[in-house]
């Protein structure tokens, strides 16, 4: 059981698994090559908030919604916003910070396939954009 405060210590935490979305690495790869990306943001600000996503999710369909989430989280129904983790763009171009945060929370919480993904975007990002 976790406390109010999180996991006493010697307590397991029960974390989510995800695969990797090959649609998502295709998608970035293609935005990053069409230099639609964002170099330098605040990704608290830019990354989609609930609005943004539901008003993306009546115009577009789950299959486009998903490209834009490199995680998909096994044993979640196709079709539901739980199925899909780890956004790295605003739904119109990359974000380098969200990328970044991608690689972050996926090592912070083991999820080496989604981290080494985005790792490997980021390089093509920094690569392309003259940064690296």
């Amino acid at each position: 059981m976790v406390g109010c405060n999180g996991p006493q210590p010697g307590q397991a935490v029960e974390v989510a698994s995800y695969s990797v979305n090959p649609a998502a690495v295709e998608r970035a790869r293609a935005l990053i090559e069409g230099r639609q990306y964002v170099l330098d943001s605040d990704w608290g600000q830019s990354q989609p908030g609930t609005d943004q996503q539901n008003g993306y999710l009546e115009s577009h369909s789950w299959d486009d919604y998903a490209a834009w989430h490199l995680g998909l989280t096994d044993g979640a129904t196709d079709e539901t916003k739980a199925r899909y983790a780890f956004v790295y763009g605003d739904f119109r171009r990359v974000h380098r910070t969200g990328l970044i945060a991608c690689i972050y929370r996926a090592s912070e919480w083991r999820h080496k396939d989604v981290e080494l993904a985005a790792h490997d975007l980021l390089q093509l990002l920094d690569r392309t954009s003259g940064q690296g």
